[in-house]
């Protein structure tokens, strides 16, 4: 950091991305969650088309594509807010809904920008550990006194709530925000998005990163009552009204028009995440029962670090997280069978000692 840097943000431990290599072609890519699967058709053929006239600014309220998302998830047009990844959308709501009376709270084994957004805001933050099996527990948030944040499925765990856990959450907070961070719902989860409809202290926040194939176009979405959009709103015009540009809202449209297309791809990630599981048991792992598109996996017999270090020397790239608790645990993103393959080949080499 510079000499220059204020004060408040002198502390600031950034978010660390997956390792995004400058010559991809080396590597089997399995660290970041991304699909293998490009795009939809029509998502691809849309934003061609919208690339021509970026001239002009993009419609600051992503009407299309608002419209388009009401009617995927029957809900209002008032109920639903756009955002540059689902991370612009989280990190509004830790603006709009935290401050120093109202804490955020979080778990300590979740989506690693909660902190970061926290401490960017400023703001104070509240961390529930899960319980031994990384489960959480939620009467552990209840009456929780603040902002809620939880991630379901949960990240880099991959495990679920039901929606009935998390509607007690809710009940039981009704003075406070929920918000529920479905970035990987889409490939066996339940979704709470009809849960907004009911209570007015509900968020859920989604994105077209993972199930939609989108996640370099970066496009989210919130949906909630329409008295919690018009706060993110402010937040959103206050920052950037354009934050969503036009060929990422074509995009976006486009692939909400090819619906079979995305639940294909689900269905085929999903199965290739069960045979992967098995053959990593059948290796000796142990797993967590994944509702994402990733496994986390760790083995009795081998430490996470060697185990991730031995996969990048053979060209296998997975996310390894160096906290006490799961260290040992490698986050494996769902490729291809074939990336899948290459994976299992390379852990029995590896346990082999070749």
């Amino acid at each position: 950091m510079s000499r220059f840097i204020s004060d408040k943000f002198s502390a600031l431990t950034p978010y660390v991305p997956g390792e995004q290599p400058k010559d991809k072609s080396k590597y089997v890519k399995l660290n970041t969650n991304e699909s293998p699967f490009p795009p939809s058709p029509l998502a691809q053929r849309y934003a061609a088309e919208a690339i021509e006239k970026t001239m002009l600014y993009s419609d600051p309220e992503c009407y299309k594509l608002r419209s388009a998302l009401a009617e995927r998830y029957g809900v209002g047009e008032e109920n639903v807010i756009c955002g540059n990844g689902s991370d612009d959308l989280l990190n509004f709501a830790f603006s709009a809904f935290c401050d120093d009376e109202v804490p955020a709270v979080f778990a300590d084994i979740t989506y690693g920008f909660y902190k970061v957004f926290a401490q960017y805001n400023r703001v104070p933050y509240r961390i529930i550990p899960l319980k031994d099996d990384f489960t959480i527990d939620p009467a552990d948030y209840y009456d929780a006194g603040g902002t809620v944040f939880i991630a379901n499925p949960n990240a880099p765990t991959g495990i679920a709530l039901t929606v009935c856990d998390i509607e007690g959450i809710i009940i039981n907070n009704p003075d406070n925000i929920v918000v529920i961070d479905e970035a990987y719902v889409d490939f066996g989860a339940q979704s709470c998005v009809p849960l907004t409809k009911k209570y007015d202290n509900l968020i859920v926040v989604q994105t077209f990163s993972k199930s939609r194939s989108l996640a370099g176009a970066r496009l989210g979405f919130a949906i909630a009552d329409a008295a919690l959009i018009t706060d993110l709103n402010t937040m959103r015009n206050s920052t950037n009204p354009y934050n969503v540009n036009s060929v990422t809202q074509a995009a976006g449209v486009g692939s909400l028009s090819d619906r079979d297309y995305t639940e294909q791809n689900c269905q085929k990630i999903m199965k290739t995440r069960a045979d992967t599981a098995k053959a990593l048991a059948a290796l000796g792992f142990k797993l967590t029962d994944s509702s994402a598109n990733f496994i986390f996996a760790a083995h009795p017999s081998f430490p996470g670090e060697y185990l991730y270090k031995a996969l990048r020397e053979k060209g296998v790239l997975v996310r390894r997280f160096d906290v006490p608790r799961i260290k040992d645990h490698l986050r494996i993103t769902v490729g291809t069978d074939g990336q899948m393959e290459t994976l299992l080949n390379c852990l029995k080499l590896i346990i082999r000692g070749e």
